[in-house]
């Protein structure tokens, strides 16, 4: 009669409570998966990490305290076996290339993660890389020996976006939700989520992580 695997272990480190939460009870549901600890910060994470062994740790890149990047080198030379993810609104280049050379091997972007969260944390055990479309179609474009033409070289006039919609789209470009936006700019909730709606129709996109991409790839947004 065969053993009976044990479950893949899983910790995780997201500054923002509720996606933290979300993601902890996507791990919990899959029996496959055990959730073996929860981080805010790098520091909560690292102290955590220097004395636990875990199969699959999950990273976010906008750490308070640390970058996602130094998280992950620091936590390859501590287990080496582990294998690690990110989890990130980012989806620019930079940001993907730091994460594999610090020794990620997946990385998704958090717009549509959470409902195949599971499955992607098995197939990385698995000796996997997931990744979302959008960053793999950058690493086949790298791997091609190419730059992938952007849209249009420049957006028209009448679609280039307003300095509202800019402010918008920066400050969700760092991370910040689009409620926490709305008390910065002092603006009403709806009002930002307009904003939003009007970014992805001028940028012919779909999701934040790929506005931020193409509103960088058109030199909209530094």
């Amino acid at each position: 009669m065969p053993i009976p695997r044990a479950p893949v272990s899983v910790a995780l480190v997201e500054d923002d409570p509720g996606m933290r939460a979300r993601f902890e009870r996507v791990i919990r549901a899959e029996p496959s998966l055990r959730f073996a600890f929860g981080a805010s910060t790098a520091g909560e994470l690292l102290e955590w990490f220097a004395n636990n062994a875990v199969d699959v740790l999950l990273v976010d890149l906008g750490l308070p305290d640390c970058s996602g990047r130094e998280v992950i080198r620091r936590c390859r030379d501590l287990q080496p076996a582990c294998a690690m993810m990110v989890l990130t609104i980012f989806g620019d280049e930079m940001n993907m290339l730091n994460a594999f050379e610090a020794g990620a091997g997946g990385y998704l972007l958090k717009d549509g993660t959470e409902a195949d969260l599971a499955a992607h944390v098995l197939s990385l055990h698995a000796g996997g890389s997931p990744m979302s479309p959008i960053i793999a179609r950058q690493l086949l474009v790298r791997w091609q020996g190419r730059t992938e033409a952007p849209k249009a070289d420049v957006l028209p006039a009448s679609d280039a976006l307003s300095p509202r919609e800019s402010e918008v789209l920066a400050l969700v470009a760092r991370g910040f939700t689009y409620a926490e936006t709305a008390e910065r700019m002092g603006i009403l909730l709806s009002t930002v989520q307009s904003h939003v709606r009007n970014i992805y129709g001028k940028l012919d996109v779909h999701n934040k992580a790929e506005a931020v991409f193409e509103a960088r790839q058109l030199g909209l947004l530094r």
